[in-house]
């Protein structure tokens, strides 16, 4: 089960005492305990300078990594999210919530993220934002060992079952499981082959695209590929050579481009599903529009930025003018569970970080403004039946806003619906 926490030394809660971030009984966490990362002060852009500031830190891939064109458009609709909830009274009407202040960049690299994170640890009081499956596997032992709660941008399998990580939406485990469930539905393929990057993003769907593979009888291969769109070259080979009729993709998007692109040019002329993180509309103006047109869809932990729910219309409305992509989406879904334990935290009077979790504990449901079913927010139940199992297929579409439309609304594939989670999925590829 998951672990408890050490406390803090008497040095740092004297130093975070002097600094104005502990909170008294009355208006902070209960018996004088350390909450680093609030303040009675108001925060620096603060809406109404009576109310204090709950501080959280985001870290993500923000210039070099290979997700930095989803990364970016995530923290900004984050930041827009909650100027949004200070501009409807903040948490609890007492405080206000900054995200804007530490932030960090990881180019998407562990030791970066391990690196930054340790820089802003103490400033804040959870994780607005931790982009990445291994990057936040880097720092998981100190968010637990901190009572350090995180939403994650990432849909690891292992997330439930760490109770700090506040995940949105169906893992990639899920996800892979049912696109094979819904090729086979489909497509009727007779193989399957997983193409994927290192680590528990690429793992974790391989993983999935293998049970399912082996539950509907499928010939299933695995090809692990490095990150670079000048890097595929194997896997081009190895889906050109043996011809599966469908392809998991779990890459960045410029791999996915060059994948499909290419294979497409050799004669290939199976069926690709790539996992989410595979999209990006910029894709459309690529050489490889016509292939992916042609032979590519796209799973889905959530909805597109077209779709008609008030989360959506709210989140379109903060951002005016900007480029859409389905970044802001993911980022916007991914801060309702933070604002609701918010919320729980400071109705029940102990405004630390242990008082978060605990409040995180509480969550049986979310209310996602429509954007997923209120179920995915169910952080009460640790057991696996509680997993959220329910993803959705797009079709790419250049008409529609972010390039794609939903071609399969939310579903449970037969698979997934049947599948026991008691451990992360990577770990039995």
């Amino acid at each position: 089960m998951k672990s408890r926490y050490a406390l803090v030394s008497i040095a740092i809660v004297a130093l975070l005492s002097a600094c104005g971030v502990i909170r008294g009984d009355d208006e902070g966490s209960k018996g004088g305990a350390q909450a680093p990362g609030v303040t009675t002060e108001p925060c620096p852009s603060a809406v109404d300078t009576k109310k204090g500031c709950i501080y959280l830190g985001t870290v993500s891939d923000l210039t070099s990594g290979p997700f930095a064109a989803l990364a970016v458009p995530i923290t900004d609709a984050q930041k827009a999210f909650w100027a949004r909830v200070n501009k409807a009274g903040g948490i609890g009407g007492r405080y206000e919530v900054d995200v804007t202040k530490y932030v960090k960049d990881n180019k998407y690299n562990p030791e970066v993220h391990r690196q930054v994170y340790n820089e802003i640890k103490d400033q804040v009081l959870g994780l607005a934002q931790t982009l990445g499956s291994p990057t936040t596997a880097a720092i998981i032992g100190d968010l637990k060992a901190n009572s350090i709660v995180a939403a994650p941008a990432s849909w690891t399998s292992a997330w439930e079952f760490e109770d700090v990580i506040i995940e949105t939406g169906s893992n990639y485990c899920v996800e892979a499981m049912n696109s094979v469930d819904y090729a086979v539905e489909t497509y009727k393929p007779k193989s399957v082959m997983a193409v994927h990057l290192a680590g528990d993003y690429g793992a974790d769907a391989a993983a999935g695209a293998k049970v399912a593979a082996e539950r509907n009888k499928l010939t299933f291969t695995n090809v692990e590929t490095p990150s670079g769109a000048t890097e595929q070259g194997r896997a081009i080979t190895e889906i050109t050579k043996n011809k599966p009729d469908l392809v998991i993709l779990t890459t960045g998007p410029a791999d996915a481009a060059t994948i499909v692109g290419q294979t497409a040019a050799a004669g290939y002329k199976g069926r690709f599903i790539g996992t989410g993180p595979t999209w990006n509309p910029a894709l459309l103006q690529s050489p490889a529009a016509p292939a992916l047109k042609a032979l590519y869809e796209q799973s889905a932990p959530g909805k597109p930025w077209d779709a008609d729910t008030p989360g959506h219309k709210a989140m379109r409305e903060a951002l005016p003018g900007v480029t859409p992509n389905d970044g802001y989406t993911s980022g916007w879904a991914w801060a309702y569970p933070m604002k609701a334990a918010l919320d729980k935290m400071v109705s029940g009077g102990d405004v630390s970080r242990k008082g978060l979790l605990a409040a995180v504990k509480t969550l049986t449901s979310v209310d996602y403004e429509g954007m997923l079913p209120p179920e995915a927010g169910n952080y009460a139940d640790a057991s696996g039946a509680s997993v959220f199992r329910q993803t959705l297929i797009n079709k790419v579409d250049d008409k529609a806003t972010t390039g794609v439309t939903i071609a399969k609304d939310f579903f449970v594939g037969p698979t997934a619906q049947a599948y026991t989670f008691d451990g992360p999925c990577y770990t039995k590829l």
